[in-house]
């Protein structure tokens, strides 16, 4: 028969033995090093580096991911982007920030991920010794047992928000199967990669638990999802789904690629959901068929057109976005001058335009010469992009006196920021609010617009 006595000692033997579990696991928790985390590039990094985030925090570890926030901290990690040169020169010149610090002191390891180091990764260990490690794309796992940190494979759909936490990104799919001749990013991210359905559909329940508001889907090709899974046309599937789901304001697409087998189904989806936005981003590249067979896209002039005039068709009221790039490698004046008169005529709701970089290990790199000098490139892109700021100043007048539905992003000094259904989060234009009244962030609110200016509209809440 057991006594009481011995039932109390081994009590408080558990008892010590718990206590000094616990003070090891606290000052296990203590000494995990303070991580700071930079995110270079586009939102598809944004996520990698949130879902990163979530491991280091799983591990104990604080970590600070503000731009603004100075606090010291032992371990810097900087994800990368090695897509164009401007990218590049962004990504090395914050690598050589960070190596100061660590040279004096103010820093103890610095480690690269994500894009340039997959791209370049034994010419930044040669030249840029200081580094501690580099890790490439999806290399997390690595990444964390050079840190002495678990990787936690049952929390891979989990994520912190970096952002302001009404809106996410949600990632469904990694790489490209298309062979544009311009675009690196199949070397560097591999074959597409769809994610599977359940797993998204679980990640984005997760992001509406947060608080999110507005979901944006973001691939480097939406209309290619499902394809690599022997399944076509899943887009629709997959928005169908998420719309069952009922816990988002606004769902968002990026991007839309136009392929000859366009996913119309979607057109008819955004149109008839008031949850979807009516926003159509379709980077097109370019106009001339000269051009466009040489970056080997898809599509010509003729199949280009007839895609973007019946989604305007389809849904009128929508704000159709694209893409451009100047002085590609045999571009001529001619050239030019098409895509100048079609961007004229056909009028983009929102347009972004990029001057060529002839990047390594592509096939226009390999086949092409850069023959267009890089002065033109500019004045070229600078002349479409004085274009769209007379369109978009006409198309703005005529949005005065309409309200309008629109989420608040952040207050700037007098003014709180908001965007539209018609505006994607940092890419396009924002409505500035003049109001006496305080107006919540991540809330909706009716807007009147009363005047417009460049890109941007001013307006009041009803």
């Amino acid at each position: 028969m057991i006594s009481r006595y011995s039932i109390k000692m081994n009590l408080l033997t558990l008892f010590f033995h718990l206590n000094i579990f616990t003070k090891i696991s606290l000052f296990i928790k203590m000494s995990r090093p303070k991580i700071k985390i930079v995110t270079l590039g586009c939102s598809k990094n944004t996520v990698d580096s949130e879902k990163l985030i979530k491991q280091l925090e799983l591990n104990g570890s604080k970590v600070v991911y503000d731009e603004t926030d100075d606090l010291p901290c032992e371990v810097v990690i900087i994800n990368t982007c090695g897509f164009i040169n401007d990218a590049k020169e962004e990504s090395i010149d914050t690598i050589l920030e960070f190596v100061k610090k660590k040279e004096e002191g103010k820093i103890k390891k610095i480690y690269v991920i994500g894009c340039l180091s997959q791209r370049y990764r034994s010419e930044l260990r040669d030249e840029i010794p200081e580094v501690d490690s580099f890790f490439g794309v999806n290399e997390t796992n690595k990444l964390l047992r050079e840190l002495n940190l678990k990787y936690d494979k049952s929390a891979l759909s989990q994520r912190t928000l970096t952002g302001p936490g009404h809106y996410a990104y949600l990632k469904i799919s990694e790489g490209c199967d298309r062979k544009c001749s311009f675009c690196a990013i199949p070397g560097i991210r591999g074959r597409y990669q769809s994610q599977p359905l359940d797993y998204l559909l679980k990640e984005a329940t997760a992001l509406a638990e947060m608080g999110v508001k507005e979901l944006i889907l973001v691939a480097q090709d939406l209309c290619y999802y499902g394809y690599d899974m022997g399944k076509r046309n899943m887009l629709p599937k997959l928005v169908d789904k998420l719309l069952e789901l009922n816990m988002f304001e606004w769902i968002r697409l990026h991007y839309l690629y136009p392929t000859t087998d366009f996913p119309w189904e979607i057109i008819e989806i955004i149109r008839n959901n008031p949850s979807l936005c009516r926003y159509i981003d379709i980077p097109i590249q370019h106009i001339s068929d000269n051009v466009l067979s040489s970056m080997k896209r898809s599509h010509n002039r003729k199949e280009t057109e007839e895609i973007l005039c019946r989604i305007r068709h389809d849904i009128p009221e929508a704000a159709i976005r694209t893409t451009l790039i100047t002085g590609f490698p045999g571009e001529t004046d001619n050239d030019f001058r098409e895509l100048y008169d079609f961007i004229k005529e056909f009028r983009f709701d929102r347009l972004g335009a990029f001057t060529y970089s002839h990047e390594e290990g592509t096939t226009a790199h390999k086949k092409l010469n850069d023959d267009v000098p890089q002065k033109l490139k500019e004045e070229r892109m600078s002349s479409l992009m004085e274009l769209q700021q007379t369109i978009a100043l006409e198309l703005n007048e005529s949005k005065i006196n309409k309200v309008y539905n629109t989420i608040i992003d952040r207050k700037e000094g007098e003014y709180y920021v908001g965007r539209t259904e018609f505006d994607s989060p940092e890419v396009d234009q924002e409505v500035l609010i003049e109001t006496d009244h305080n107006l919540k962030i991540g809330k909706f609110y009716g807007i009147k617009i009363t005047r417009s200016f460049g890109f941007d509209l001013f307006g009041v809440p009803i």
